[in-house]
């Protein structure tokens, strides 16, 4: 059984990039519906000799514009609040699987 404030590693990309880059979860989850990759997010953040690039927060907010006319997303969830959904979801479905197949034992 996984631990409880657990977050794979697929999810941990996330949080170390809003930690590093000092996102906010609403730009966070505007990466992810964008499909822009953590890892890569260097090559987007401004630095002191590319002085013409935007700042990585507006860079997203402005792609975000761009591709869905939305300012930010309707419902902003954390990286912990989806983790913690998934977790709840997969485990209502077993127990809906165990629960069927006690009911209908195979012959």
């Amino acid at each position: 059984m996984p631990k409880k404030n657990f977050i794979p590693k697929n999810e941990a990309r996330w949080v170390s990039a809003r930690l590093k880059y000092r996102l906010t979860h609403a730009q966070i989850q505007m990466a992810r519906e964008l499909g822009m990759d953590p890892d890569e997010f260097s090559k987007f953040a401004d630095r002191e000799q590319q002085r013409w690039k935007l700042p990585l927060p507006q860079f997203i907010e402005d792609q975000y514009f761009k591709r869905f006319n939305q300012q930010q997303p309707d419902i902003v969830k954390s990286i912990e609040q989806v983790v913690l959904e998934r977790r709840k979801k997969e485990e209502a479905r077993k127990a809906k699987k165990a629960e069927r197949d006690g009911q209908n034992p195979a012959s």
